[in-house]
């Protein structure tokens, strides 16, 4: 959860900072909502990928399953968790 957690900090912390200058009638303190949610999904897509544990030690087929599952979810919480986390700022 921690890594997912960091990836997510990553990722919105190198968006936020190509940004350029906030609208004016964005709130003042505009950044804390996605430097907040975007880690906390990223953190629930560890959470799914350290669920998925045990299906990946079954070996064969199920591995490759649970490993291409863990990251599709992964990615798919990562995005939701910008989207929300944007919303009503740069992703308008």
């Amino acid at each position: 959860m921690l890594l997912g957690a960091a990836i997510g900090l990553v990722l919105i912390s190198f968006f936020l900072l190509g940004a350029g200058e906030p609208a004016p009638e964005w709130p003042r303190l505009w950044w804390v909502r996605p430097l907040g949610v975007v880690p906390a999904a990223g953190a629930l897509g560890g959470l799914f990928y350290s669920i998925m544990d045990p299906v990946r030690r079954k070996g064969g087929w199920r591995t490759a399953l649970a490993y291409i599952a863990s990251l599709w979810v992964f990615f798919l919480v990562l995005w939701l968790g910008t989207v929300l986390g944007l919303a009503g700022t740069m992703w308008d």
